[in-house]
């Protein structure tokens, strides 16, 4: 992704809601943008995905849904730890850099 669609994207999710204060932090509005722009359906995630879905077969929908909901929620609040700390070091050396 390229730094203007970014910055486009923050834009607009900045300009869709009520009040920037509806957001736990900046760094949250910055991953929401972020996923916004970049699709995470890629071949990788859907192979992995099918792999989960192969090791419950025989299991009711509902089964199968108390199972994916967590997971899905657990990759999500992982992969935004790792983006906010991404963004942290990334300013930390910038710091660094420019002292």
């Amino acid at each position: 992704m390229d730094m203007q669609a970014f910055t486009t994207a923050l834009r607009n999710r900045i300009a869709q809601m009520p009040t920037p204060e509806d957001a736990e932090s900046l760094l949250e509005l910055l991953f929401d943008a972020y996923t916004e722009c970049n699709g995470f359906d890629n071949d990788i995630i859907r192979r992995d995905f099918n792999e989960l879905y192969a090791v419950m077969n025989g299991k009711t929908i509902r089964e199968m849904d108390e199972i994916i909901y967590p997971v899905c929620t657990l990759c999500r609040d992982h992969e935004k730890a790792g983006f906010e700390e991404g963004i942290k070091v990334g300013f930390r050396l910038a710091q660094e850099i420019n002292a």
